[in-house]
């Protein structure tokens, strides 16, 4: 009886977690179409979808520097462990020396991950390491938090600090606000934010690094090529396009600076506009290559003249487009950003894809978060002197 209550004890126990695993096992099988009819979307958007969902389940509500509780901790490695799984079975076959006991060497064949996947998912995971390390060094701190438009029972400790609130941006009201002490912090805790907010930042630009060049080896799927403008000029608009084009020597900062762009939505909208004007420019640049022989020698001097002047734009378009994301790094993505997901079907590049922008995001969370402690603290400071 002792046994047998042990056995049913352990299976009680266990079976939270099982279920919980065949339920993630099923969405991701069949899709999320939980109808079962095939309806579903493919696996790669499925896997993507399932990585983003955990992380906003996970970290969602986290808007303050401090430990992932144990529990979500465990949560997070057992969940990504088992979605990034699938990369270990997405295999290339290289080359390789074998000798055989006579000494004969022959050249065999054997799998290992494929390059994309052996390149950039150790990198992904040391990176997703090192920013839970850094959540997890904020367990001993001088600063507490108060949420929007109230007093916490810590904040009396802070007599100044309803004067920093009315700094933040209105917009973001529902963000708990940092207070310290009437003195500031020690030059200690000041200095342990900063390592923190260099080493946050430095992996925020790898995560996204690798989100860039993961977008950029997908295919840009045709729908995204049908609804391109037939003129580059109309989908930049007069503005802008005079600027591109009236200047010999083109400087990307000095037309964003013309353009006076007041929010992260103007910034997105440029930048898909700049996007598709791109596209437009290198498929007119392409189109010489599709004539007929006649066509084109009926037309080449003119041919010459548009593609340079083609090339020239998108070239243009292209630096003016990396220059406006290195000036708003936090900007969503843009319109081919989301149409190559959507459309995406290699498992890997989904894998990889989703699982970089997680943490882009998280990273610049915390350099965000970082940044909004070290402000407030050198306000009350500077309110001291």
């Amino acid at each position: 009886m002792k046994q047998r209550k042990c056995i049913i004890d352990d299976q009680e126990s266990v079976d939270p977690d099982l279920e919980m695993m065949k339920e993630r096992f099923a969405k991701l099988l069949l899709g999320e179409d939980m109808s079962g009819s095939g309806k579903g979307v493919c696996t790669a958007v499925t896997i993507s979808n399932a990585i983003t969902n955990l992380y906003a389940t996970l970290f969602g509500q986290n808007l303050r520097l401090e430990p992932l509780k144990p529990e979500k901790k465990a949560m997070w490695k057992r969940e990504m462990d088992c979605l990034l799984s699938v990369c270990d079975y997405i295999v290339e076959f290289i080359p390789k020396s074998q000798n055989l006991k006579d000494g004969t060497a022959l050249e065999v064949m054997e799998s290992r991950p494929r390059s994309d996947i052996y390149i950039n998912l150790p990198a992904l995971r040391k990176l997703d390491a090192m920013l839970i390390e850094i959540l997890d060094g904020f367990q001993d701190i001088e600063f507490w938090y108060a949420e929007q438009g109230s007093m916490s029972s810590n904040s009396t400790r802070s007599g100044s600090f309803r004067r920093v609130i009315v700094q933040r941006k209105e917009e973001k009201w529902w963000v708990p606000v940092p207070c310290v002490p009437p003195g500031g912090l020690s030059e200690k805790s000041r200095k342990h934010l900063r390592h923190k907010r260099d080493c946050a930042n430095q992996i925020h630009k790898a995560a996204m690094a690798i989100n860039s060049s993961i977008l950029d080896d997908m295919e840009i799927p045709d729908t995204y090529m049908a609804s391109l403008p037939k003129s580059g000029r109309a989908s930049l608009g007069d503005v802008t396009y005079r600027y591109m084009c009236t200047t010999d020597i083109f400087s990307p900062d000095y037309v964003l600076d013309c353009l006076n762009i007041a929010s992260e939505h103007e910034a997105l909208e440029l930048a898909d506009r700049v996007e598709a004007s791109m596209y437009t420019w290198r498929r007119k640049a392409c189109m010489k290559h599709s004539k007929s022989s006649w066509e084109m020698v009926k037309d080449l001097m003119s041919d010459i003249d548009r593609t340079d002047k083609n090339h020239v734009l998108a070239e243009r378009a292209e630096s003016l487009l990396f220059c406006l994301k290195q000036r708003y790094p936090e900007l969503s993505q843009t319109s081919l950003d989301t149409c190559k997901i959507q459309y995406n079907r290699d498992v890997g590049q989904a894998t990889l894809e989703s699982y970089s922008r997680v943490l882009e995001g998280l990273a610049f969370n915390i350099v965000a978060w970082i940044e909004d402690v070290l402000f407030v603290d050198k306000s009350v400071r500077n309110q001291g002197e």
